[in-house]
């Protein structure tokens, strides 16, 4: 406590405003020297360099054309009809043309469907492009491709480096637009908060400034440390900086206002806000950090970069929060909430406002209350068993990029694997015993020789299988693909688009059961140094994790039946549990921390009354704000971070109006102070407002 007024102290100076200079310019400059971050337009790393598909691309490289990837150029006509031989000709005059662009001076000729609707011809790119320096070939590909096409003739570009480019381009101008309607988001929010035409440009202006600054550390934390990062990562990055840091913000400004009410010096009541809400916002802000941290032990790329980007991206939240804004309200003083500037009062109103009201009738009801609130989370989370997980490769926009559409157009005119083959690289004096185990797998329709390495000791063989890319039955092939091939050649490796989707999926899988223990045991951890209680961490540990299954099981069944997307995305469930559990935390804190500050003067039971009483207001209104972010990530292109916002933003809801108001309060009034155990935290019991009048 000393040490939180000292700091309260440091920040609250008349001098203080040179900390928030300070930091500002330190921002600038990082801001400057970082640049923009790279990883903003990077294609995401869907697995880890040990996944079987992943050696076996790099096996590949010691094939000739080793070093390439195949794009595929798809023609077809606007009204679905036959090809014509002008139609074929034009064709492969754009196959020419897109030749020329890769500067390779020949390729695979053009093969025509047996319906004659459509036409493909496979052209090889650098396997090396990533980021810019790939979308700019797939889009000059593209440019040349189109060039002069008769009318009727569509011209398109597909294949896994150009679905990797679509993905990059999406986020091209959709981080500034998430940035901006993030920002008008929290701007309006605010200002429907504290009915203040000024108050909501301050933490705004603050929260914004540590956006920027945690983007630049963030590229420079992935950068140094080699996790690498895509688009996705750094839209959630700015998510939560935004949603965490006006959490914090809403709570420091909500604990000035209130102190205001008990101080006729503005310098004094923010210097006891800073020390009363400071370990609560550092708590809340460390379960966050610490959480994503877990990350760090999972194996797919973008998830671990994800992890330290975020993480490095709420600790500058955190100290922007802290210690650039109590300079700034110290400055301004309590004529930043004009036009309803905040007065000493000599009563405790709170008692007498709605919340007080709430929390006093569940507390009168608890049992009932209780009983109805965890019975209805439970059939909510019942969804999470019957919601569909798994989207395919073409199923990751929300609008169809080219690469998705020129593919739907090739998948219903060519076998399913024709264009994007199974690749199996074995031992080149098992080539024989290869093939059969190859031919004789189930789903394969066809096998052909692919070359030999470089030193003559591998061979490559293309398996055709006939199924939907990244299917159910697509991955059954593959598995029995890979047990074929190792029956004859331990050391084989089977590659390609659907390995490299199944083995995504199973990263994913493996990351759940590994990262969101952690994440719970971390959590805990959290709550029983802040309480020092042995019964409190375990009930709210277990009331969280049941409202963020009812938030994956609701926010999964409206994505299906309601937004219609096939599928929860692979790595959807992670992402949204580490986001419920770790955000859904910070209420707790809030809530618990103020409960047990009451409690050692009014009791366990009144305790919790006046502590939902006195934040009732700042955690609805941080719950609707921080939901309201998340919502904001529907402007991304990808049904992933649809989905993500979806159900975290009807979590934090659910956490907000159903959890911290009505379930955390009824276990403590049925508990009572047991809850706290050892702690001794039973005062004699100070009568409620009502019961002094009679």
């Amino acid at each position: 406590m000393l040490s939180w007024n000292r700091f309260a102290d440091v920040v609250t100076a008349r001098w203080s405003w040179l900390i928030t200079v300070t930091l500002l310019i330190a921002a600038g400059a990082m801001i400057g020297l970082a640049g923009e971050n790279a990883s903003a337009s990077a294609s995401p790393v869907p697995i880890p360099a040990s996944a079987e598909a992943a050696r076996a691309a790099l096996a590949a490289k010691d094939f000739p054309g080793g070093d390439t990837a195949p794009v595929i150029l798809v023609a077809s006509r606007d009204d679905g009809a036959a090809l014509t031989p002008d139609d074929l000709a034009a064709a492969d005059a754009a196959r020419q043309r897109a030749l020329a662009v890769t500067g390779v001076p020949a390729g695979p000729p053009l093969t025509t469907s047996q319906d004659g609707v459509a036409a493909l011809a496979v052209i090889p790119v650098d396997a090396g492009l990533t980021g810019f320096d790939l979308s700019d070939r797939i889009t000059a590909l593209r440019t040349a491709a189109a060039e002069n096409a008769p009318g009727g003739l569509q011209v398109q570009i597909t294949g896994g480096p150009a679905f990797g480019a679509d993905i990059a381009n999406s986020f091209s101008g959709a981080n500034v637009t998430l940035l901006a309607v993030t920002a008008a988001v929290v701007a309006l929010l605010l200002i429907v908060t504290y009915r203040s035409p000024t108050l909501w440009l301050v933490p705004l202006l603050v929260i914004a400034l540590a956006d920027r600054a945690a983007t630049a550390l963030g590229g420079v934390v992935t950068t140094a440390t080699g996790l690498g990062g895509d688009g996705s990562t750094a839209g959630i990055t700015s998510v939560l900086v935004f949603g965490a840091g006006t959490n914090y913000a809403l709570l420091l400004i909500s604990r000035y206002r209130e102190e205001l009410s008990h101080s006729d010096d503005h310098r004094t009541a923010l210097r006891t806000a800073v020390r009363n809400a400071g370990p609560a916002i550092l708590a809340s802000n460390a379960t966050v950090v610490l959480a994503l941290l877990t990350l760090l032990l999972a194996v797919v790329p973008s998830t671990r970069s994800l992890g330290a980007q975020a993480a490095a991206g709420l600790v500058v939240a955190a100290l922007f929060v802290l210690a650039a804004l109590p300079p700034l309200l110290a400055l301004f003083g309590p004529r930043l909430f004009w036009p309803f500037i905040p007065r000493r009062s000599h009563h405790a109103a709170e008692e007498l406002g709605a919340w007080y009201r709430v929390a006093d009738w569940v507390s009168r009801h608890a049992g009932r209350v209780a009983t109805v609130s965890i019975a209805a989370l439970a059939v909510l989370g019942i969804g999470v068993l019957v919601t569909p997980t798994g989207l395919s490769q073409t199923d990751q926009f929300r609008v169809k990029a080219e690469s998705v559409t020129a593919y739907d157009t090739l998948a219903a005119h060519f076998p399913g694997g024709l264009s994007d083959p199974t690749r199996v690289i074995g031992r080149a004096d098992r080539v024989n015993e290869l093939q059969a185990a190859i031919a004789a797998t189930p789903g394969v329709v066809s096998v052909t020789p692919g070359g030999t390495s470089t030193d003559g000791s591998r061979v490559q063989l293309s398996a055709v299988v006939d199924a939907a890319p990244a299917s159910a039955e697509a991955f059954d092939t593959v598995t029995a693909l890979r047990d074929n091939v190792r029956g004859v050649d331990p050391g084989a490796l089977v590659g390609g688009s659907d390995a490299q989707a199944l083995d995504a999926r199973d990263a994913a899988q493996r990351d759940q059961r590994v990262v969101i223990p952690a994440i719970l045991a971390v959590v805990l951890a959290v709550l029983y140094v802040l309480l020092r209680a042995a019964l409190a961490p375990l009930i709210l540990v277990a009331v969280t994790v049941l409202s963020a299954l009812a938030a994956l099981g609701l926010g999964g069944w409206v994505s299906v039946h309601v937004f219609g997307f096939p599928a929860l995305d692979n790595t959807t469930p992670l992402f949204a549990l580490l986001f419920l559990i770790a955000l859904g935390v910070d209420y707790t804190i809030f809530l618990v921390t103020r409960a047990e500050e009451e409690s050692r003067v009014h009791g366990t039971r009144r305790g919790i009354i006046r502590a939902v009483s006195a934040t009732g207001g700042v955690i609805t209104s941080a719950g609707i704000v921080l939901a309201a972010v998340f919502a904001v990530l529907g402007v991304l292109p990808l049904i992933v971070l649809t989905q993500i916002g979806i159900i975290v933003g009807l979590g934090i809801l659910l956490d907000t109006f159903v959890v911290r108001t009505v379930i955390i309060p009824a276990l403590f009034t049925i508990i009572g102070p047991r809850i706290w155990w050892p702690n001794r935290i039973d005062p004699a019991p100070v009568p409620a407002p009502e019961e002094a009048r009679l």
